[in-house]
C-alpha cells in the first residue's frame, strides 16, 4: 500500500492507501482508529467509509480515462450495512458503465472478510479545467 502524493491532501489527512489500481477497477484501504475516525457512539464515523468508497470509485474511473480527462462525483448511493471498528477497511470499486459524459461506478467495503458496505454511483467524465 502506499499513501497518496501531497497533492490530494484530504486523502492524506483520513490515511486512504491505494492498494492497486487499474482497468476500470480500483482498491484503497484505510487503517481505522478509534482516535481518529470513531464517533461518539463507539464506531468509525460514516464518512470515513462514505469517502473511502467515493475515493475509490473515482480511482477505478480515472483508470480508464485519457489523457486531459477528469471525473466528479455527480451523485452516490451508499448502504451501511454494520458498523465499522478499528482496523483494516478495503474498499474495491469497479466501473459498471462508462460513456463520453457519465460513468456508473459500484462498489464494496470490507473489514475482516465481512461486507460492511456498498455504494453506486454517478460520476461526470469531463476535460481538466482551464486555470483562472
Amino acid at each position: 500500500m502506499r499513501p497518496f502524493s501531497q497533492d490530494f491532501q484530504f486523502a492524506r489527512a483520513l490515511g486512504l492507501q491505494m492498494v492497486e489500481r487499474g482497468d476500470g477497477r480500483c482498491t484503497m484501504a484505510i487503517d481505522i482508529e478509534r482516535e481518529r475516525h470513531f464517533n461518539p457512539n463507539g464506531v468509525a464515523h460514516g464518512g470515513v467509509a462514505y469517502s473511502l468508497a467515493d475515493t475509490t470509485m473515482g480511482g477505478a474511473l480515472m483508470s480508464l480515462l485519457g489523457e486531459g480527462l477528469v471525473c466528479a462525483t455527480l451523485e452516490i448511493k451508499f448502504n451501511y450495512h454494520v458498523g465499522v471498528r478499528e482496523g483494516p477497511l478495503t474498499c474495491e470499486a469497479t466501473v459498471l458503465h462508462q460513456g463520453k459524459r457519465i460513468a456508473n461506478i459500484d462498489a464494496r467495503l470490507f473489514q475482516d472478510g465481512r461486507l460492511v458496505g456498498s455504494a453506486n454511483g454517478n460520476f461526470a467524465i469531463f476535460p481538466i479545467p482551464s486555470a483562472q
